[in-house]
Order: C-alpha cells, then structure tokens, then sequence
C-alpha cells in the first residue's frame, strides 16, 4: 500500500497513472457497479444507452472511490488525528465508511438543510456531523479551523488529486466493461459539481477509449462548468437560483479539476429541476434503480434531448441514489413516464 506524505498532496494535477494506481488501490473495496441497458430507454432517445449504476457503489455513490483511495493511503500517524471533510452527503458518507474502514475517527460539515437521510446514513456509518447554514456559512473555515484545533486531516470533495484519481476508476470501468461487449462508445455523460468525477472520467477515457467525447452536466443556475469550458477560465455561479440537485450546487470549478476538464471534454449541458425529476422517474420505470437529483443530470440532459442521442451509442452515470425515500417517492409520483 504507497503511503502520502504530506508533500503528496500538494495541488498537482493527476495523471492517467494516477487513476489506475487508484484502481489497484480500491481492488477489493469499491464494487465494479454494472453498465446497465433498458430497451423502454433505447427507445425513448433513439440510441443506445448504457447506465454506469453508481448508485449501486459503496454508501451509494462514486464518492466513496475517492474517499477511500485518499484515506487507505494514510499512514497511522496520519490517520491519528481523524478526517475532516465537508460535504452535502455523497462525500460525507463516503469519507464516513472510508475513515471507520482504515481505523480511524471522522468528522464530515455538513448544511444543515441537507437531506435527512444523507446525514442520518453519515452517522451511521460512523462519522461525527456538525452542521453549518449553507446561506452564510464557509464550511472550508469550519473545516480548517477543525483540522487545527485537532489535528484532524482534511479530505476535500474534489480538489484532492487523490479523490480526483479515485473517482476516474468509474471510467476505468466503463471503458473495460464496453470493451467486453466489444462497443465503441461516441459519448459519455456525467454530473459535474466541483468536477472531480468527470474529470477522472475524462483521464481513464480519453486513454482508453479516446474516441469518446466527454460532456458534464448540471442543474440550471450551477452550470458554471458549462460556462467555464466556453469562456476558458472558472466562472462562478450567481447567488440567488435554488436547485433539487444539493448534490452539485458547487461555486465554481475546482482549481484542480478545471484545468482537466478544459483540456478533455466536448462541452456540457444545463437541465431543469423538472427535467431531472423526469430523469429519476424514467430510471425508476425502466431502469428499476432510484437515482437522487444531482446524480440524475446527465440522464436528464439525454431524455430532454439536449443531448441528441439518436443513432449513437453511449454511456450516462447516474452517480449516487441518496435522496429521502418520502420526496422520491412524490417525484415518481408525479411524473407519467
């Protein structure tokens, strides 16, 4: 097992070596999820569709790859203090099972409007939550002034090389699991907040199957990473939108993600809240797997037609299935799919 030092986790911009050492490193921890293909779906777009289930992974979504691929990496000094990390849910359970896995102590900020469950499963998987009014607060203060009163180490959600490398294992596996079907893929789509996942997407992909475009996808009001890629340099999203996606309401790009995704992917594609809810009905009904708002996106941007599937073949993550059983419940059943 390689062991971070602290000079490790300078700022440096991952590599593809990066990404598959992280593959060894999660062998055996993170579940292979399953590239999955409905029928009622192909027909819905008039192409071929295939659903990298990452709400089938570990604390059910993506995020426990990089979680894990930072925190195994610790030495026990290092891991004597805890783990500090802030996060909307995804993360924080993550970072939770990924922290009692390696021995050690975590505490995840967490906004206090954050689903019930979110933060009900961080706990259970043996984190400490403190909350903090996302309006006003700045959970990096909480979060560094946390680390310094305890010692505590700091995993970041996505501007963490070893978090970015861990979550590019999702495309690792789309592109060996296509390959054993023997297809090409023209795209892939996937949500992006702080862009972690997609640009770890991006680096296994356009290594291993460099044909494929690659596109983000977010909620209207946060599609700052769509914005960013057309104008060249981060741009912030503007206060005052709301979105059901809490999952990826980000500020603004990654200082580390940014500079991947600007080089490797196509574009991408804003989608409303109502366009998502139909995205979740549809996985449900054709799919039979509950999808969260935020992991919904890029399924949303296909269904909505943004992106014009017809005639292509290619690849969606639905990146985490976290969402209160009550309010999922509500969107099914409002939408007639």
């Amino acid at each position: 097992m390689s062991l971070l030092q602290d000079s490790d986790t300078e700022n440096f911009i991952p590599t593809i070596d990066d990404v598959r050492d992280a593959a060894r490193q999660l062998s055996g921890h993170a579940v292979r999820t399953p590239l999955l293909e409905s029928r009622l779906l192909n027909e819905r777009v008039g192409g071929r569709v295939l659903i990298k289930a990452e709400v089938l992974q570990r604390t059910g979504s993506f995020k426990f790859r990089g979680a894990f691929n930072h925190i195994s990496r610790l030495n026990k000094d290092q891991l004597q203090g805890g783990i500090v990390a802030y996060s909307s849910g995804n993360h924080a359970q993550g970072v939770a099972l990924a922290a009692t896995l390696n021995d050690t102590t975590a505490t995840i900020i967490m906004p206090a409007d954050a689903p019930a469950s979110k933060i009900a499963n961080t706990q259970k998987y043996g984190a400490s939550v403190v909350t903090y009014d996302r309006n006003s607060g700045n959970r990096e203060a909480i979060g560094e002034k946390l680390c310094k009163e305890t010692g505590a180490r700091l995993v970041r959600p996505y501007d963490d090389p070893w978090v970015i490398a861990g979550q590019g294992t999702t495309g690792l596996e789309i592109a060996e699991q296509c390959r054993e079907k023997e297809i090409l893929l023209d795209a892939v789509l996937a949500p992006a907040g702080g862009g972690g996942l997609i640009a770890g997407t991006a680096l296994a992909m356009k290594s291993d199957m460099p044909g494929a475009e690659i596109y983000c996808c977010e909620p209207e009001g946060f599609d700052d990473y769509r914005r960013s890629l057309i104008s060249g340099q981060r741009e912030a999203n503007v206060p005052g939108p709301t979105s059901i996606c809490d999952a990826i309401v980000t500020p603004m790009p990654g200082e580390l993600t940014f500079p991947i995704n600007k080089e490797l992917l196509s574009g991408g594609f804003a989608v409303t809240d109502a366009e998502v809810e139909h995205a979740m009905a549809v996985a449900f009904s054709d799919l039979k797997i509950v999808v969260e708002p935020g992991g919904a996106v890029a399924l949303a941007a296909v269904l909505s037609g943004k992106f014009d599937a017809t005639g292509k073949t290619i690849t969606v993550v639905t990146s985490g299935g976290n969402v209160d059983p009550a309010a999922f419940a509500d969107i099914v059943n409002r939408h007639s799919v």
